[in-house]
């Protein structure tokens, strides 16, 4: 499968090993440009790109940037891109620590609806609730005692259905998260969040999650900057 991945850092990067290994032919691109990601092309045998082609280069494509970058991606990105291919965001809102202030998010809107909404694209979330270490080296065999479980939420019913293949082949199990205005039950703070649990557990933590955002994920007077528009 051609999967594309914008953004290199711990998951984008992880993805890219990972996914590679499996005999994906992965492009990668990041804010920089092809030439700083020579290094991560020789080890993984992904192809580094710009961000125009990794988005139009693959059957999945994959968004792991940071929140506040979101809107500093390439205008009508995803213009030209097939309806049927797969755009899959790995995102989390941290206003203290990183993204400033996103007024729609504080206001309630969920944190991949508001991506959706600035790519003009639908998109599936996942990947946001592991730690790249553990994407890395925590996947088991299917039916294998304590296999880890992600959820993926999204309205489209066959993009999730692609992502969860996906997460097998990875050695995950996939739970479906529910529509993406449901995708708060995965976001920072909540059961599900950096748990690594299996999926009888992970469909318990979604479901006693509160749509009340933890206080540590909602910005502050001292947070950073505000990130773009809100």
């Amino acid at each position: 499968m051609r999967i594309g991945i914008i953004g290199a850092g711990q998951i984008g990067g992880t993805l890219a090993r990972r996914l590679a290994a499996l005999g994906h032919e992965v492009s990668i691109a990041n804010s920089r440009g092809p030439q700083t990601l020579a290094a991560l092309a020789k080890e993984t045998g992904a192809k580094p790109v710009t961000v125009e082609e990794a988005a139009r280069g693959g059957e999945i494509v994959i968004v792991t940037i940071p929140l506040k970058n979101i809107a500093r991606l390439p205008a009508n990105l995803f213009e030209t891109v097939p309806a049927s291919v797969v755009v899959v965001d790995t995102g989390n809102y941290y206003p203290q620590q990183r993204d400033g202030r996103i007024d729609a998010i504080e206001d309630g809107t969920t944190e991949s609806r508001w991506v959706t909404d600035r790519l003009r694209r639908p998109v599936a979330k996942a990947f946001n609730n592991i730690y790249a270490s553990h994407l890395l080296e925590g996947g088991k065999p299917k039916g294998a005692s304590g296999r880890i479980a992600l959820p993926v939420a999204g309205d489209d019913p066959r993009a999730k259905d692609v992502v969860i293949r996906l997460l097998d082949e990875l050695g995950f199990d996939g739970v479906d998260g529910g529509g993406l205005d449901q995708s708060w039950r995965q976001q920072p703070g909540t059961p599900v969040y950096g748990t690594d649990l299996d999926v009888a557990g992970a469909t318990r933590a979604l479901a006693e999650a509160k749509p009340e955002r933890d206080e540590a994920f909602r910005a502050r007077a001292g947070s950073p900057a505000p990130a773009g528009r809100g």
